[in-house]
């Protein structure tokens, strides 16, 4: 949840500027204010990811407020909005003294606001994320701790390079993504023990192979010379700073080194949606034929999955449906009995085949179980009504118990002969291939 102050006099302002951050901002909560006072007020209660304000308000001006909020113990260094539509000379000279981080031109137009709060939002989010923290100075340890925690940080302290070394690869063994369990380490160069800070920096580059953006690392030392710069640097540092810490200081650089992890976290998701998109049929929510193509062989092959049954399905007369009832309609269909697929076979790899055929690679199942279940799906989908419609399916089996060294292509093949001999036998039915020839799956 991000938490946003507004600041206007204005009752009708507050309402329409608070409609347009929320409708640009899903998680957003909106406090709006009508004056100073009342936002000053509302700072000491809690605490606000970003605040805007006009710049003229009922018991003072913007600027002066502005002043507040920076020489305030929690708000130090939240980010500060003017919206006015007069960006004035005395506003463009004093608003960096005053701490004003940006403006937005108020006759731009409220849904233009939004926008922009959205994206100054993407662009400057930093301060947010859990923080390793190895130093083996009480002192150092307890100021810098409970700095990073004031302004929202999760902090884990460790005294040495070995146990912050022993947390990153445990959360590993644990299956967790370590980037996901830390966002940030940062370490003293010269730490007690067998390790440095260097040796623990040089085991997050080159044992784990975290990246420079995957797991940002800021290095703290007590010795600002061009030598050790150069060594902190060659060991992999992100950033340095030097001791003793400056808060401000501090706090820039985390920022910076925070952001850059977070937009790395952004585009491996972007990019996993890519994929997630590319491997996914649209129209049914089933997994693409490429998808098929690129992994079939090897799930067929996995000793872990087997036996593994081959199932091809075949929408009966799907042809007629568009004829008649048109290719929405038809399309209804399609995408109702591909969510029905997904949930009749959710351990499985359900792949949408071609047109209205659809394809599924179910592991580890024995004969029983598996002609069990086609037998199911066909009385399911008959009084499903996919799209409205009534429809049954035809189906055609295949074991690679039977056929334990036959590749992907052969595979299917052979479940599409099965598939044509039950539509041939008057649909409706499903047929199982085997060695003894293509045998009918019993009705209940």
């Amino acid at each position: 949840m991000t938490r946003i102050m507004v600041v206007d006099g204005s009752a009708v302002t507050r309402q329409v500027l608070a409609r347009s951050l929320l409708s640009e901002i899903p998680n957003a909560e909106v406090i709006a204010c009508e004056n100073a006072k009342e936002a000053l007020e509302q700072l000491e209660q809690g605490r606000f990811e970003l605040i805007t304000t006009a710049l003229m308000l009922p018991d003072q001006d913007g600027l002066t407020l502005c002043r507040a909020i920076r020489n305030s113990r929690s708000h130090h260094y939240t980010p500060v909005i003017v919206v006015s539509g007069d960006a004035d000379s005395r506003l463009l000279r004093e608003g960096f003294e005053a701490g004003v981080t940006d403006y937005f031109d108020k006759s731009k137009g409220y849904k233009a606001f939004g926008a922009f709060i959205r994206s100054f939002i993407q662009r400057n989010t930093g301060m947010m994320g859990s923080i390793l923290f190895a130093e083996d100075s009480a002192t150092a340890a307890t100021v810098i701790s409970k700095t990073l925690e004031r302004h929202g940080l999760k902090v884990t302290h460790v005294t040495n390079a070995e146990a912050a070394l022993h947390k990153l690869e445990e959360a590993e063994q644990q299956g967790n993504d370590v980037a996901n369990t830390y966002d940030l380490v940062i370490t003293d160069f010269y730490l007690q023990g067998k390790m440095t800070g260097g040796d623990l920096l040089h085991a997050i580059r080159a044992r784990l192979h975290h990246s420079q953006q995957e797991m940002p690392v800021l290095v703290l030392t007590s010795n600002d010379d061009q030598n050790t710069q150069v060594e902190v640097f060659h060991a992999g540092a992100n950033d340095f700073v030097t001791k003793p810490i400056v808060e401000e200081i501090l706090l820039a650089r985390v920022r910076a080194l925070l952001l850059i992890r977070h937009q790395y976290t952004a585009l491996k998701q972007q990019t996993e949606t890519m994929r997630w998109i590319a491997a996914t049929d649209s129209l049914t929510g089933t997994r693409s034929k490429r998808y098929l193509v690129d992994n079939g062989e090897d799930y067929l092959r996995n000793p872990d999955n087997q036996s593994v049954w081959g199932l091809l399905i075949d929408i009966d007369f799907f042809k007629q449906i568009n004829d008649t009832l048109g290719h929405i309609t038809g399309d209804h269909v399609l995408a109702d009995l591909g969510d029905q697929l997904n949930a009749s076979f959710s351990d499985s790899m359900t792949v949408r085949f071609g047109g209205e055929e659809f394809c599924v690679l179910i592991p580890h199942t024995t004969a029983d179980k598996m002609l069990e279940r086609a037998e199911q799906l066909r009385m399911d989908v008959k009084t499903l009504k996919p799209g409205g419609v009534d429809i049954t399916i035809s189906l055609g089996l295949i074991s690679s118990a039977d056929y334990p060294d036959i590749n992907l292509t052969r595979f299917l093949s052979q479940a599409d002969k099965a598939l044509y001999a039950a539509k041939e036998r008057g649909r409706n039915r499903g047929c199982v291939f085997t060695p003894d020839g293509i045998l009918d799956i019993p009705q209940a």
